[in-house]
């Protein structure tokens, strides 16, 4: 098949975009079954009798007893609570598998290699490329056969493969497989798979899908000042009931006594114009009021793309996009998150006051 590549300004360069027909590539996703190349993103291994108590103690995610084959989001935040890193975790084998955004594996490597100190943990790159499957049909007899499993593994749990690496199955309301393998049988898997029926896709794809999904992409759906409560990662990435780290001064506040500047939503956008770009400002009545983040059009959608905009802005505003492209943007209503939930720490103090019963 003839690959489009990724545009080489963009996030996803060094893998295909599509395979010539990019909205029948989503439509197979969305009721048969794709396999997507997304090799581009960065694998590290962590090895050592302390690894999981010392990334504990860096980390927001609760990983001090991750059992064998455990899947779990994770984050490095800054001293305000700001997101510097996101990556998917999983511990299979007395090791544990980071991977991140392709330009994101080497700073990530250095802050860990800086925090070792005297713990026995060892951080290396680890030569292992992702392959991403998505679709109802992954769960059928000729797919388990490729890839030599009896049954696909359970949500947010991973098993090994018997030529090296593992497969994972994500949580989520579709189904949604990752392989990590060794990075020279990366394509041997890609033809095996498609031999056994699975659909070639580009990342468009896997874009369009996530996007649809309200789930952030870091670097692309944030910037230097989003925190983990605008972008929907308190619960999967952050643990609220774990011990102290850098930032969790600001996620606790956040969670207890206030609420987010911002909220991820996804945007409606005119399909007659050019398409904006991440990172263009959201404007309403000229006044900036959040930031685009990933743009792509979708086989039922349209043209969307996700934006943090300010908190608490209604869903009929009217909208427009900065940048070079001026489009006009509407608010999914669907995805604005409720406003009325009230903090754990205020409703106690409310309480004390007599302001709930």
């Amino acid at each position: 098949m003839s690959a489009v590549p990724a545009p080489e300004s963009g996030p996803d360069a060094g893998v295909a975009w599509h395979y010539g027909d990019p909205l029948g590539e989503q439509r197979a996703a969305l009721t048969e079954a794709v396999v997507i190349d997304r090799s581009h993103r960065a694998v590290l291994v962590l090895t050592g009798s302390e690894r999981k108590s010392w990334l504990h103690n860096i980390s927001s995610q609760h990983v001090s007893e991750l059992p064998d084959g455990a899947v779990t989001q994770n984050l490095s935040l800054d001293g305000q609570g700001r997101v510097e890193d996101h990556w998917i975790q999983t511990e299979l084998g007395e090791r544990t598998y980071l991977d991140t955004e392709p330009w994101r594996g080497e700073p990530l490597l250095a802050y860990l290699r800086k925090m070792v100190f005297w713990a026995d943990v060892t951080i290396e790159p680890a030569d292992m490329a992702v392959v991403s499957l998505l679709g109802p049909a992954l769960d059928s007899a000729p797919v388990r056969a490729a890839l030599s499993v009896d049954s696909l593994p359970a949500e947010n749990t991973a098993v090994a493969l018997p030529d090296g690496g593992f497969v994972r199955r994500l949580g989520g309301p579709g189904l949604e497989l990752d392989l990590v393998v060794p990075r020279a049988k990366a394509a041997d898997w890609l033809e095996k798979l498609t031999a056994a029926g699975v659909r070639r896709a580009g990342v468009w794809t896997y874009e369009a899908l996530r996007v649809a999904a309200l789930r952030p992409r870091l670097g692309v759906d944030t910037d230097e000042r989003t925190i983990p409560h605008e972008v929907g990662w308190i619960g999967t990435a952050v643990h609220l009931d774990k011990g102290c780290y850098r930032g969790q001064e600001t996620v606790a506040r956040v969670h207890n006594l206030g609420k987010p500047p911002r909220m991820l939503v996804m945007l409606h956008l005119d399909g007659s114009t050019d398409r904006p770009a991440a990172g263009d400002p959201v404007l309403a009545g000229g006044r900036v009021v959040g930031r685009l983040g990933t743009v792509v059009d979708h086989v039922d959608l349209g043209p969307v793309a996700l934006a943090l905009l300010k908190r608490g802005l209604p869903a009929d505003t009217a909208l427009t996009t900065g940048g070079d492209v001026e489009s006009t943007a509407v608010i999914d209503a669907d995805t604005v998150p409720a406003l009325d939930t009230v903090g754990a720490g205020r409703l106690a103090v409310e309480r004390l006051r007599g302001g709930a019963r």
